[in-house]
């Protein structure tokens, strides 16, 4: 059997918890030695997706495949090749860094002295060397989810699931985790990340499934999701307010198309399509004595995209039956 190109393949997921249908028909396919961000607010099913994916929930409709293994039919198989980071630390309060690290190693089967080394190994990497001797109890959040990281790869696995990994962390401490998630993938791993924040998946993500009230709406790399909803603007300052009409003008005979004023005086936003004619038009503008205090190419942002996709903000919450399901779901 040749090896599977793809780290996981899903098709038409759905899991149902009473009349919600939490997963309602997922596809996904993410490629060996990438970061896949599956981007949508709670309830939106993300969870219950990477559950099914994971073997800790049942699917109850369409097929899950890790390196070409059925989540199903080989369960044991796929839980070898996959770590899993979830939304809740799993972890002991009472007990020391190396203590926890110490026992999921033994867990999964090293000797007495290899889970010694590899828990050293394993928070030195994280940066919580220092901490080792403390309880659980005393660690902050950021700790706590670095730690988790850190006992979900005792083993080293191909394929990591990181659950919204940065959640209720400080800027500084998510950067961190950013910054390791990306050591991951260069030392060889495959990551699928859930996440609600557009930034995140824009920073990590080599593609990106945007999903919604259990449906995946639209799926590409950030650039690709952006141009669907339209292309950059060029944004432009005048040092003349008096030259707003003349700069118009031009802007419609270089560019082809309409510019438009922004409240703020003197600053002119007007769609880019062809980013080989704003060379033209900068030295149309200059010839006619129309003089630029700035200049700047402003991309579609993915809360454009996910407004755009879905008719709501990301960080919107659905009904009720949608959250209390996601309850259901890490109860299960």
């Amino acid at each position: 059997m040749t090896a599977s190109p793809w780290a996981v393949e899903a098709d038409g997921l759905v899991k149902v918890f009473g009349q919600n249908r939490a997963v309602d028909g997922v596809d996904l396919r993410v490629a060996t030695g990438t970061v896949y961000g599956v981007l949508g607010p709670n309830g939106a099913g993300k969870t219950t997706t990477i559950n099914m994916l994971a073997t800790l929930l049942r699917p109850d409709g369409g097929t899950g495949r890790i390196f070409g293994h059925d989540v199903v039919k080989e369960p044991q198989v796929v839980r070898q090749l996959i770590g899993v980071t979830g939304q809740f630390a799993s972890v002991d309060e009472t007990l020391s860094a190396t203590e926890n690290l110490v026992i999921f190693s033994r867990l999964l089967g090293l000797s007495r002295a290899e889970a010694r080394a590899k828990s050293e190994d394993l928070l030195e990497r994280f940066g919580l060397s220092e901490a080792a001797r403390r309880p659980l109890k005393k660690f902050s959040g950021g700790m706590r989810r670095r730690l988790d990281l850190a006992a979900s790869l005792i083993a080293q696995p191909p394929l990591i699931f990181l659950d919204e990994p940065t959640t209720g962390l400080d800027p500084r401490t998510r950067g961190q985790m950013w910054d390791t998630i990306r050591e991951l993938v260069s030392t060889g791993s495959t990551v699928v990340l859930t996440t609600q924040y557009l930034d995140e998946a824009d920073q990590l993500a080599d593609r990106i499934a945007v999903i919604d009230r259990g449906r995946v709406v639209a799926e590409g790399t950030a650039d690709e999701l952006k141009a669907s909803v339209g292309t950059s603007s060029l944004q432009l300052r005048l040092a003349d307010p008096a030259d707003t009409d003349d700069a118009l003008r031009v802007i419609a005979r270089v560019l082809g198309v309409h510019g438009t004023l922004s409240p703020e005086a003197a600053r002119i936003t007007a769609p880019m399509a062809d980013p080989d004619r704003v060379a033209d038009l900068l030295i149309t503008l200059r010839e006619a004595g129309i003089h630029l205090t700035e200049m700047s190419v402003q991309k579609p942002t993915l809360d454009e995209v996910f407004l755009t996709i879905t008719g709501h903000d990301a960080t919107d919450q659905t009904e009720p039956a949608d959250q209390s399901s996601e309850k259901e779901q890490v109860n299960a």
